[in-house]
């Protein structure tokens, strides 16, 4: 219920679906949900309640967790040197898309995915708007 009930308005909804098919839900500790009765109903909304707490915790925690090390300087992502195929044929690549190649052709002569292609050509046109803004 925990991990089924991390949003409590799905669970519910969830729970009342399964209630008018009439399938009762029994915990492996042998505890019973029936939902026909207050007290049933009462520990759903109850264990749902939890478990929605629990993660808007975590959510917290992991957020703050980043932020934390942002400010530390830690880098997030791949990191150059990483991308070894593509960062030792980016300069192929950059030749091919001046010659006017698409990237579907410059993808299938290189072995490359098209996705590839774009990301360098994007890593190429960011590092150079940031030279020549650093520039001016």
């Amino acid at each position: 219920m925990t991990r089924w009930g991390r949003s409590t308005i799905d669970l519910i909804e969830t729970l009342q679906s399964l209630h008018r098919r009439q399938v009762s839900l029994i915990a492996q500790t042998g505890l019973q949900f029936d939902l026909n009765t207050p007290q049933g109903r009462l520990i759903a909304h109850l264990m749902a309640s939890l478990a929605e707490f629990e993660r808007d915790l975590v959510r917290e925690r992991v957020r703050s967790g980043v932020a934390a090390a942002k400010a530390r300087g830690q880098k997030f992502g791949r990191q150059p040197g990483q991308r070894v195929k593509a960062d030792k044929l980016a300069p192929k690549v950059l030749q091919m898309v001046q010659s006017g190649y698409s990237y579907r052709k410059i993808a299938a002569s290189l072995h490359l995915s098209k996705t590839t292609v774009l990301d360098i050509v994007k890593r190429h046109r960011v590092s150079s708007n940031a030279a020549i803004n650093s520039a001016n």
